[in-house]
């Protein structure tokens, strides 16, 4: 995401070279146009950073500091860090060149009417969270250990464990009745031959024998390894922390809504754009729970844990981050067209930023394909919702949170 900003600027930049400026001017005009976008989008993605960091616990704070300090050292690179090598180019006559031949015409002469096909995309998603919700109430989601408890146990081997493998091997004996499988956290615990298991296999089971039962199962499991072991430890995980986990995840997302809906209030002086952001978030959080209803539906199984939320509200980092940058562009054009139809600024504007749109979701979308492709089963969930944030946020962007401005707007003048 560390990109977005370096494409706010290039394209500033390639837009100012297009207008017929000189290659010095045009760079510095396009880095001085390019700040306000950048910061105002930055900063909200850091303030769920903020949020995240506030209501997480243990790896999910870790993931927050991550972000926040991404967000700082990414600021810093694309600002100054760029700005130096560019000018340090400049300064010895160095050719600089911002699109290739294949590019240099691309989106140039763009005239889509995106808010005239709005209540298209209004039905389109409609339809698309009502059949999610449907799923949803069908089959429901999989909670993870997380949100419905389960049983952990520290185990240690005679040598270094393969984690993925050993989830693999436990995921084939802990089977219910009805063939569901049951899919184990692994975690490194300590020294690397070292884990700790978590499962919530017969977690609902509350008869004297469950606990010999699940034990047994975990030592069926281990036996595959073939490796010698020894159970260290075990703890069973009550409800009581699972409904302190949910109702923090619940917290947190309604604090980042709120505090991105006052910041967008305080930089854009309309609470149009507020309301419009804020309704394109709802938006995106249910496409993605629609999303994960819709996979279990279907037999693909991803859990619901704390990894979920972290990647929720990095969602939600992300599709305010797309929609400020249009929003900001379009509070510009307003400034400069003063007086003018509100509809054909607001279409100009999105075709001005659908190059850097698509650019910055391309870029990230394969960073976060691999994720999915290659980080194992632990990460696949994580990775499905931001692959799917990915896109929706990206469509909500320009398909229902500027064109539900434009509807407020419209309404109120």
């Amino acid at each position: 995401m560390s990109v977005d900003a370096n494409v706010l600027i290039y394209e500033r930049i390639r837009e100012e070279l297009t207008g017929g400026k000189g290659i010095r001017l045009a760079i510095k005009d396009g880095y001085d146009k390019a700040y306000s976008a950048i910061i105002d989008a930055n900063v909200t993605t850091l303030l769920t950073g903020i949020i995240l960091y506030t209501f997480g616990t243990g790896p999910i704070k870790g993931f927050a500091t991550t972000l926040i300090i991404g967000i700082l050292t990414s600021l810093f690179s694309a600002i100054f860090i760029t700005r130096l090598i560019i000018s340090r180019r400049l300064r010895k006559n160095k050719e600089i060149k911002f699109s290739t031949k294949l590019t240099e015409g691309a989106f140039k002469n763009t005239n889509i009417d995106f808010i005239g096909k709005r209540k298209k995309f209004y039905i389109l998603s409609g339809i698309i969270i009502l059949l999610g919700m449907g799923s949803l109430v069908t089959k429901g989601l999989n909670y993870g250990v997380d949100f419905v408890g389960g049983r952990s146990y520290v185990v240690r081997f005679d040598d270094s464990v393969d984690n993925e493998k050993l989830r693999s091997e436990l995921t084939t004996v802990f089977v219910d009745n009805d063939g569901l499988k049951y899919a184990p956290q692994v975690k490194t615990f300590g020294d690397d031959n070292q884990v700790k298991i978590t499962t919530k296999y017969m977690i609902d089971d509350n008869t004297n024998d469950a606990d010999e039962v699940v034990e047994a199962k975990l030592k069926e499991g281990l036996v595959k390894m073939q490796m010698d072991y020894e159970v260290m430890s075990s703890q069973k995980v009550g409800p009581t922390i699972a409904d302190d986990i949910k109702d923090a995840a619940v917290w947190s997302v309604f604090f980042s809504l709120l505090i991105i809906f006052l910041y967008i209030l305080i930089r854009f002086r309309k609470w149009q754009f507020s309301v419009g952001a804020v309704i394109a978030l709802f938006h995106d959080i249910l496409f993605v729970i629609s999303a994960f209803a819709f996979a279990n539906l279907f037999g693909i199984s991803y859990e619901i844990d704390q990894v979920f939320i972290a990647a929720m509200l990095t969602i939600i980092g992300y599709s305010i981050n797309d929609t400020v940058v249009v929003f900001d562009r379009i509070r510009e054009n307003m400034g400069i067209k003063a007086g003018s139809d509100l509809i054909p600024v607001v279409n100009e504007s999105i075709n001005k930023t659908i190059s850097r749109t698509l650019i910055t979701s391309m870029t990230t979308f394969i960073v976060v394909l691999v994720l999915f492709l290659f980080g194992g089963a632990s990460l696949s969930g994580f990775s499905f919702a931001l692959l799917i944030g990915i896109i929706v946020g990206t469509y909500s962007s320009v398909f229902i949170a500027t064109p539900i401005v434009v509807d407020l707007y419209t309404e109120n003048n």
